[in-house]
């Protein structure tokens, strides 16, 4: 399995490392891109919506259904027991029901459907929700400090120890304990949940769904209807965002529109307005810290113990792996020789959490960058000096869950990025300026990245690929990922057209279908290319190797002098035909002109009870310094300049990553500094729940000087085309920010201080962290 084949090489111009346009841009851009809404509804297409709970705990009683079927327009109302299968949308523990069931777990779940001929009249009959349930309220549980208190959790704890940390830290010279939360984080992607089912022959149906995870879709879907998954194709053209938030929970709408369709004959959408989906699906993590770290004179962490209680929400979903990601990125650069961290994923009675970008790493890095900074303020040293201290080095190159970091490139980047961005000299010139600024305030922070490449569940890490050359010489690819705007089709178009020789032009990407490729993993952990990429280059050099006996005899050489390029194919010697014309004779020659290709990435194991291992093929790295203004009377800041240097191995499309860097940084920078979830106390309504209540960051928000740079250093382990994956570790980069912020806080207070600084920053934590620091401007 991925044996390496002996083939002609692929010479002229190459098709990666090349800055290529994504192949969906001049669609986007012109509004021609087809997205789920976008398909023509089939004649007597229904609409579904879903009647939400009024209670974020209690017991359900009934459902007045016949008040439903009394509304305008309305055919149908599905409740839980019209469910043909399995009541479950739940990806690991079967703990997430479709529709309610005896026990109503959240404000805003999903209690019945309501199927009506338009898609108004199906959501005016779901707003009777309060009338038509009839429920007993029961004591909700809405913080994880709360739920942590009680002992609710939705996965057993977890534990990770390395070494004596009790104690190394009753040893230690210096004693650091801390308290600290960040919020969680809505995705938030363009295109909302969205679902359309339309039955097809002989119990058959064909779901199109907004998802990161068609094959999860399709055995979701066929547990709810009680059928085998071969009588479900899930098909997904492009998804307008999805972070993470469409890896599971976009079951529970497909799931429902399928029933519908199922149930009635006809076809069925269910798309959800933005605020109905904030109420119905979970986010990011928020994670609760509490820490003991034990130090030395120069800053070197010498212990470190540490809680980190992440809120679930009211079931597992993907919670244990997001846990079990954050401790694997505790320690983020840096040697911990003593260590120990607990995990709690608590239950509460909120929506269930789930995947986004970073998958748990960033909480997990978060808390021990928070901790060096502090270190630092107390022993009046610059944190990057700190940092640097605590950097994994060799002979301390081991990281608690027993995978040693032998690709490093920590000093080598971050020395490059001190230089091309000054940093030296601004924080002179910045300490300068405050002295003189009694209401401005500017901080500077420079933090590094390193995260692990691969899916923690080792049986995940798999793909495959179909390649089609058609006679004319054009090319059809499909593969397992999902194209979600990052640009995965158009690296694996790019690897397709460069194994063949031929122009970018010439390959084109279809839909993820479960019908063509199965048994696929959810595009996600940033491995889409890693894993795609190489499952369409083990096709292409199927289809290559069979086609290289005919050339060469066509041209009168050995199959070793071969040089595929350039449209055509070429000998040593110097004759030549055009690909197109091989492929054709190739055809009328009986040559199998389309293959299958599959990868599995090599080398990785993970004990997941002892969390011991290898459970990644790679570690990114980046590092990125960030420059603020925060005025000290409003709690307002603004992002001056911020300069990131960003590991992707050798890049299979630098424009694409570039874009990838930069809207990372950006979704980051927002998590950390603006995107505040709110829930009301007593009821347990998400009052942050639509873009007026909800800030994210606009084109407003960007670092007025943006300045990203590729780290071009090739992946010591045989990645596609030696790169590197690019989309979740650049959201740890604008820890920098967060960590420039309190720096310009702790300007305006006395020697030494260590600001309190809230995530998110905004101008209100602020405010705060000003206060208790005893700040206050001239």
């Amino acid at each position: 399995m991925n044996k390496p084949l002996d083939l002609p090489l692929t010479t002229a111009l190459p098709q990666v490392g090349v800055s290529r346009a994504h192949e969906s841009a001049h669609l986007h851009v012109s509004g021609e891109a087809h997205y789920t809404d976008d398909i023509a509804e089939a004649e007597g297409t229904l609409h579904a919506a879903l009647g939400l709970s009024p209670l974020a705990h209690g017991r359900l009683l009934s459902v007045d259904v016949e008040l439903l079927r009394r509304q305008p327009g309305v055919v149908a109302v599905l409740t839980a027991a019209d469910l043909p299968g399995e009541n479950n949308c739940g990806p690991l523990v079967h703990d997430d029901p479709i529709l309610a069931a005896g026990e109503l777990k959240y404000l805003g779940q999903p209690v019945f459907a309501v199927i009506a001929t338009e898609r108004e009249l199906a959501r005016r009959a779901c707003a009777l929700a309060k009338q038509a349930i009839k429920a007993e309220p029961l004591p909700p549980i809405l913080s994880a400090r709360e739920a942590h208190a009680a002992g609710q959790y939705v996965v057993p704890p977890m534990h990770l120890t390395r070494g004596e940390p009790a104690a190394a830290l009753a040893a230690a010279p210096h004693r650091l304990e801390g308290d600290w939360a960040v919020g969680g984080q809505e995705q938030f992607y363009l295109e909302g949940q969205i679902s359309y089912a339309l039955p097809q022959e002989n119990q058959g149906l064909l779901v199109h769904c907004s998802t990161q995870h068609p094959s999860e879709m399709q055995l979701l879907l066929a547990h709810a209807l009680g059928w085998s998954a071969h009588q479900v194709q899930v098909s997904c053209r492009r998804m307008g965002g999805g972070f993470g938030g469409k890896e599971s929970q976009s079951a529970l709408f497909a799931c429902v529109a399928a029933v519908a369709a199922t149930r009635l004959r006809r076809p069925v959408k269910l798309r959800v307005d933005r605020d109905d989906d904030f109420l119905v699906t979970g986010r990011r993590h928020g994670f609760d810290y509490r820490w003991q770290v034990g130090y030395d004179d120069a800053g070197r962490i010498l212990a470190a113990e540490i809680e980190l209680i992440s809120n679930c929400g009211h079931s597992a979903d993907l919670s244990a792996p997001v846990m079990a990601r954050a401790l694997c990125h505790f320690d983020n650069a840096y040697w911990l020789p003593h260590v120990a961290m607990h995990g709690y994923c608590a239950r509460t009675n909120t929506q269930s959490n789930t995947a986004f970008r970073g998958f748990g790493g960033p909480q997990g890095a978060l808390a021990i960058e928070m901790i060096l900074d502090s270190v630092a303020r107390r022993l009046g040293l610059d944190p990057l000096l700190v940092r640097q201290r605590n950097f994994y080095a060799p002979g301390q190159d081991l990281t608690p869950y027993g995978q040693r970091v032998d690709d490093n490139l920590l000093q080598p980047l971050t020395e490059r990025l001190i230089e091309t961005s000054g940093y030296h000299a601004r924080r002179a010139e910045i300490q300068a300026f405050n002295a003189t600024s009694p209401v401005l305030k500017k901080g500077l922070a420079l933090t590094p990245v390193k995260f692990g490449i691969s899916f923690n569940v080792v049986h995940l890490n798999q793909a495959g690929a179909l390649v089609h050359v058609y006679t004319d010489g054009s090319v059809l690819v499909n593969h397992g990922g999902t194209e979600m705007g990052q640009g995965l089709n158009t690296k694996v178009a790019q690897v397709v057209a460069h194994e063949l020789g031929i122009g970018l032009a010439k390959v084109r990407a279809s839909a993820t279908d479960t019908h063509k490729v199965a048994n696929t993993s959810a595009t996600a952990a940033s491995t889409g290319s890693d894993l795609n990429g190489k499952a369409a280059q083990d096709a292409a050099r199927k289809i290559k190797a069979r086609l290289a006996p005919l050339a060469a005899r066509l041209l009168d050489c050995q199959e070793a002098e071969l040089r595929f390029g350039g449209d055509q194919v070429s000998a040593s010697h110097g004759r030549a035909l055009p690909f197109a014309e091989l492929v054709s004779k190739a055809y009328f020659e009986r040559i199998q002109l389309w293959s299958d290709g599959f990868y599995a990435t090599p080398g990785l194991h993970w004990d997941k009870t002892r969390l011991q291992g290898r459970p990644f093929y790679y570690f990114a790295y980046g590092a990125a310094v960030a420059e603020v203004l925060v005025d000290t009377l409003t709690g307002e800041n603004r992002v001056l300049r911020a300069d990131v240097l960003h590991d992707v191995g050798q890049s299979l499309n630098p424009a694409l990553d570039i874009g990838q860097v930069e809207g990372a940084f950006v979704q980051g920078m927002g998590w950390l500094t603006m995107e505040e979830l709110v829930w009301h106390p007593q009821s347990g309504l998400l009052l942050t729940h639509a873009p007026s209540t909800y800030k994210i960051p606009t084109a407003n928000d960007m670092p007025i000087d943006f300045r990203v740079a590729l780290f071009d250093a090739p992946n010591r382990e045989d990645s596609i085309h030696r790169s590197k994956a690019v989309g979740e570790p650049p959201l740890l980069l604008p820890f920098s920010v967060l960590l420039a912020i309190k720096d310009a806080v702790a300007a305006a207070g006395p020697a030494r201080c260590d600001p309190p600084l809230a995530a998110p920053a905004t101008a209100e934590a602020v405010l705060d962290a000003l206060a208790s620091c005893g700040a206050s401007p001239a």
